[in-house]
């Protein structure tokens, strides 16, 4: 296992210049979420959660944790995941929410989504080199995109919290 001080490729400055809105002084990563809802669509796919973050979107719900358990999420090769909707994009989380702001796709539970959530695109496989990030980034317009730029230690930290 590598050292987490242990220098990445996006610690240097500017590996991404030229991309989107990436320039040459960055040191670290540009992303901005568009609101396009690819990374909750797709083929089908895997949302981890852990107990308590299950307990808390259920609570906000304003139903109990069974009824959460067995209406909102399946078991996988994985583990519990969330339960995902057919819809014209292929398939969508069960929280992707396409109507409330047209032409947009929000969480329903953004203050409480996972942390497989929370950290992407920062996760381990997407970050582990220029050439992942590039990948992801055909799929997903915000990466490389908005004027924050994410450090170098911002990066690892996000990373490290990916529970997969």
């Amino acid at each position: 296992m590598s050292n987490p001080n242990d220098l990445n490729w996006f610690d240097k400055q500017g590996p991404r210049a030229g991309f989107r809105d990436a320039k040459a002084s960055d040191k670290g990563l540009r992303f901005q979420c568009s609101l396009c809802g690819n990374c909750c669509s797709g083929s089908e796919g895997y949302v981890g959660f852990t107990q308590d973050e299950a307990k808390a979107i259920a609570d906000r719900l304003g139903i109990t944790l069974e009824y959460f358990m067995e209406h909102y999420s399946h078991d996988t090769k994985a583990g519990r995941s969330f339960i995902e909707k057919d819809t014209e994009f292929g398939k969508d989380c069960v929280f992707l929410d396409r109507e409330t702001v047209p032409g947009k796709a929000v969480c329903g539970i953004y203050e409480l989504r996972p942390m497989q959530c929370k950290t992407w695109p920062f996760w381990p496989h997407v970050v582990s080199t220029e050439h992942a990030w590039r990948k992801a980034a055909v799929g997903c317009p915000g990466i490389d995109r908005g004027s924050k730029v994410i450090k170098p230690e911002e990066i690892r930290i996000q990373r490290a919290r990916t529970p997969m």
